[in-house]
């Protein structure tokens, strides 16, 4: 009992502390990237080439003094970064590094992922409504307003990889996906689905929430310190499990590009982390590129655009499978 207890925990810690360390250099990169793609040099004066300024800007945020503001529901206020920083942490109990390399290898591992991040609207919603400001309440309103209206469409882009494969179990439709990856046959979905990624984790052009210009920092205008903290690890956590998300959905998961000699000869692990890393450089570029939408063109894009898209896709998707006979079993 003991003993099945602590191999838990340690597969638990062997997942959170490298994706800790990945959420930190995932900063120090984005900052490296948009500074080289803007001319400038980025962080260069902690550590050789920067590399400790992640470690800098953390120590920074743990010293710093937590303010709560005085009309603040406080347990509300405290326990939002919280929720948000957990459950960006336990989508990633589902989430098959390799054939062999899960935690929890459950049926419904998209359902659950699926229920994991539209609970991230909850901590949300609470920092801006306990934190008694209108700045906030509006980043909050705003986001989740965005994330349940493109979560819709997202829905179904996961039914057509779904029926596809046969299976809500990530790493049966990874295996599903040996000979032919499905971002070739269902690639509208796939491009659907990257820039639902960037709606979903509240990012540019769709980082409305966070308007500086309006809202000057949206939902967690109010937070400081450790608090703030939680909140922006949560929020690059989210975009690497969306990352993996999306490289098991349409990406062939941990199955190499070409699976012949010498690229079958390389772990799983590492064509898994390389594609999470081309997803996370694609982030890292609309960031740099693209400017904001208006929130009327952001909702109008998720409910009349992506909307009545995936779903057509869907009974199109479906209609081939019993057309041909095609439908797994």
């Amino acid at each position: 009992m003991i003993l099945n207890f602590l191999i838990i925990v340690l597969k638990i810690l062997i997942i959170i502390i490298p994706l800790l360390i990945s959420v930190a250099y995932f900063t120090l990169a984005e900052r490296k990237i948009m500074g080289s793609i803007q001319r400038r040099k980025g962080p260069n004066v902690i550590g050789y080439f920067g590399l400790l300024q992640p470690l800098a800007d953390g120590l920074k945020l743990f010293t710093k003094e937590t303010i709560l503001p005085s009309n603040a529901n406080i347990f509300l206020f405290l326990l939002a970064p919280i929720l948000t920083f957990f459950l960006s942490l336990v989508g990633w109990a589902v989430i098959p590094f390799s054939e062999n390399a899960v935690i929890a290898d459950i049926n419904i591992g998209i359902i659950y992922l699926f229920a994991i991040s539209s609970l991230n609207v909850f901590g949300i919603i609470m920092a801006g409504w306990a934190s008694n400001s209108k700045y906030p309440f509006l980043g909050s309103l705003r986001s989740a307003a965005q994330i349940i209206s493109y979560e819709v469409s997202i829905g179904f882009i996961i039914a057509n990889v779904a029926v596809c494969a046969g299976s809500f179990n990530l790493s049966e439709i990874v295996l599903a996906q040996t000979y032919i990856w499905y971002c070739i046959p269902l690639f509208p979905m796939f491009i659907l689905f990257l820039i639902s990624m960037l709606a979903e984790t509240n990012r540019h052009p769709f980082d409305l929430p966070e308007a500086e210009a309006e809202l000057v920092s949206g939902y967690n205008v109010e937070y400081s310190s450790m608090t703030f903290a939680l909140f922006f690890l949560g929020e690059y956590a989210n975009m690497l499990l969306m990352s993996s998300f999306c490289t098991i959905l349409f990406l062939g998961g941990w199955l190499p590009i070409i699976n012949c000699f010498p690229f079958n000869l390389l772990p799983d692990i590492f064509w898994f982390s390389i594609k999470i890393v081309l997803l996370v450089f694609f982030f890292i570029i609309m960031r740099a590129i693209l400017p904001r939408f208006r929130y009327d063109q952001l909702m109008d894009i998720g409910w009349k655009n992506f909307l009545p898209l995936s779903l057509g896709y869907f009974v199109l998707t479906v209609s081939i499978l019993i057309s041909f006979n095609w439908l797994p079993n």
